[in-house]
C-alpha cells in the first residue's frame, strides 16, 4: 500500500505540472479587469494551451487522480478475486457506483475545464 501511495502521489505531482511550475515560476492565480475596472481573480489562463497557473494544474491533476482511482475501484470490484465480490451485493453495488461516479465527475469536470481554457473550441451548432 505504501508503494501504491507513493506512485499515486508522484502521478499527482507529474500531472499537476510541478516540473513546469519550478522552471517557469507562474503565478498561483491570475487576474483580469472587468468593464467597471474591478480586478477579479482567474484560475484558468484562457487561450493558452502551453501555459498554466499553479491552481489550474493542481485542480486538473486532482481530477485526473480521482478518475484514475475510479478506474482502480471499478477494476478491484469486478475482478474475480476482488475484495467486495465475496461480500454482500450491497457492497458490490456501492463500490461500483463510487467508481463510476468518480470517473464520471472527472470526465465531465475536465470537459468543463477545457471549455474554460479554450472558449471557442467547443462550439456546438
Amino acid at each position: 500500500m505504501v508503494v501504491f501511495s507513493l506512485a499515486l502521489f508522484s502521478y499527482f505531482l507529474v500531472t499537476a505540472g510541478v516540473i513546469y511550475d519550478v522552471i517557469v515560476e507562474p503565478p498561483g492565480v491570475g487576474s483580469t479587469v472587468d468593464e467597471r475596472g474591478v480586478s477579479r481573480p482567474v484560475a484558468f489562463m484562457p487561450y493558452r494551451v502551453n501555459g498554466q497557473y499553479i491552481l489550474e494544474g493542481l485542480a486538473s491533476s486532482f481530477l485526473f487522480t480521482i478518475g484514475g482511482l475510479g478506474f482502480i475501484i471499478l477494476y478491484r470490484t469486478h475482478n474475480t478475486g476482488g475484495t467486495y465480490k465475496s461480500h454482500s451485493s450491497l457492497g458490490f453495488y456501492l463500490m461500483t457506483s463510487v467508481g463510476f461516479i468518480c470517473v464520471l465527475v472527472s470526465v465531465l469536470t475536465t470537459h468543463i475545464f477545457m471549455k474554460m481554457k479554450l472558449p471557442g473550441y467547443y462550439l456546438h451548432p
